[in-house]
């Protein structure tokens, strides 16, 4: 199963546009029903709401544990407060016991192992939710929802990419389509990380130039071969040449141009992927002819 992960590097430019298209377009035609989909932006998912059709199952994502500190047992002592680097153990309301703030907690469990009353123990932490629907022509779409100040964001995206490419590969799919999150962190790497060739979608502005070449390092650095497209090329046909120069000197192939479209904020607001309800508007029909150009190199 081949696996295309579409990235950013920052938010905004249109990433999601692209995605929900790809999903639409791939169950179309002799290629119905073909894709497994995922959503790897946990922090701020939100491609369920263009291509979620049916969310079939919900279930509890546990992440890092925090530390606790059972007052009864707690002598007094002030060796947690010591050795923890965050912060994060303060006195407790009675003024001679401590407590720890689950928020600044970092989970090392220093002060778990140096308590020398073992008053210390380390509690498992609800992080957030993991979800899996379906979307077009029933196929697998993996979703997550991270819950406010929780970590592991990137092992929640590996989660539902693992469950995805089971998924897929029980019903043998060929295709894994990830929308990646905005940035270069943890979530970003975990998208992109296995995949078979990334699709950048740039946006012709400063930001837009500058965040391309960090990612396109980033993916250089994992050895996956990389693909750009500029959308909203026309708003500035000066900043989009500027990428495409730049591409063409890395030898990164440059895709076909999407144009500023008001059918794509329409669709936005329908709740629809731009390819489904305005297939003949100018950004639909670009999209058409950029999920060609992708699956031949796939």
């Amino acid at each position: 199963m081949k696996q295309l992960v579409i990235l950013s590097g920052k938010g905004g430019t249109g990433k999601t546009t692209v995605s929900a298209a790809f999903a639409h377009l791939a169950s179309t035609g002799e290629s119905h029903g073909r894709a497994v989909c995922v959503d790897a932006d946990v922090d701020a998912s939100n491609l369920e709401i263009l291509i979620g059709r049916r969310r079939l199952e919900e279930h509890e994502f546990i992440g890092a544990s925090v530390a606790v500190v059972e007052p009864d047992s707690c002598v007094g002592c002030g060796v947690c407060e010591e050795v923890c680097r965050s912060g994060a153990v303060v006195p407790a309301d009675d003024g001679w016991t401590y407590r720890v703030d689950p928020y600044a907690c970092e989970g090392c469990a220093t002060c778990f192992h140096q308590c020398p009353s073992q008053a210390i123990r380390m509690v498992p932490q609800l992080a957030g939710y993991w979800y899996r629907s379906e979307t077009y022509g029933g196929a697998p779409f993996l979703h997550a929802r991270l819950l406010p100040a929780r970590e592991n964001s990137g092992k929640l995206v590996t989660l539902i990419k693992e469950k995805a490419l089971a998924a897929g590969a029980a019903a043998g799919y060929a295709l894994t389509i990830v929308d990646g999150p905005p940035g270069l962190a943890c979530p970003a790497i975990a998208a992109s990380t296995g995949s078979d060739v990334a699709l950048l979608v740039a946006e012709p502005t400063a930001a837009g130039f500058a965040d391309l070449e960090r990612t396109l390092t980033m993916l250089s650095q994992l050895g996956t071969p990389s693909m750009v497209t500029v959308n909203k090329h026309d708003i500035h046909p000066e900043g989009a040449r500027r990428i495409e120069d730049a591409c063409r000197d890395l030898g990164v192939p440059v895709l076909t141009r999407v144009p500023y479209d008001e059918a794509v904020a329409h669709a936005m607001k329908a709740g629809e992927p731009v390819t489904e309800v305005a297939p003949d508007s100018a950004s639909g029909e670009s999209l058409v002819r950029l999920w060609w150009d992708v699956r031949e190199r796939l």
